[in-house]
């Protein structure tokens, strides 16, 4: 009877440790910069590369947590995530589109840094400069 209980309290105390272990993964809203996905395309292809890709707006250029951000975002194996960060007081898309070209020209100017994960899992990180 005394075994019964002990394997009881044991398997309690497993299920909450990985309940509390689950919910305390880090994830973009962890993150300095205020955060704010503003568009996000996901092509429906399930069979063959998926391709997403978000504009995001930040409130300042923290290029570390804006890297973070994007390592956070989805990806599937052999698939392109993209993202896009635009700051908060300046002019960001609210779509974009596959492609070459993933945001509208008249946006282009107010990117201030562009993510990649390609289908072979390589990290880009490229900052821009703002005049």
């Amino acid at each position: 009877m005394k075994l019964k209980h002990i394997l009881i309290l044991v398997s309690v105390l497993l299920v909450a440790w990985f309940v509390y272990d689950t919910l305390s993964i880090p994830g973009p809203d962890d993150l300095e910069g205020d955060f704010e996905e503003v568009a996000m395309y996901r092509n429906e292809n399930n069979t063959g590369p998926i391709v997403r890709i978000y504009a995001v707006t930040v409130a300042d250029t923290l290029w570390e947590q804006m890297r973070t951000y994007g390592d956070y975002m989805p990806h599937t194996k052999y698939g392109n995530t993209k993202v896009y960060f635009f700051l908060k007081d300046k002019p960001a898309p609210t779509r974009v589109s596959p492609g070459e070209e993933n945001i509208e020209a008249r946006f282009q100017e107010y990117t201030v840094a562009k993510y990649e994960k390609d289908a072979m899992g390589q990290v880009s990180f490229v900052r821009y400069t703002q005049e």
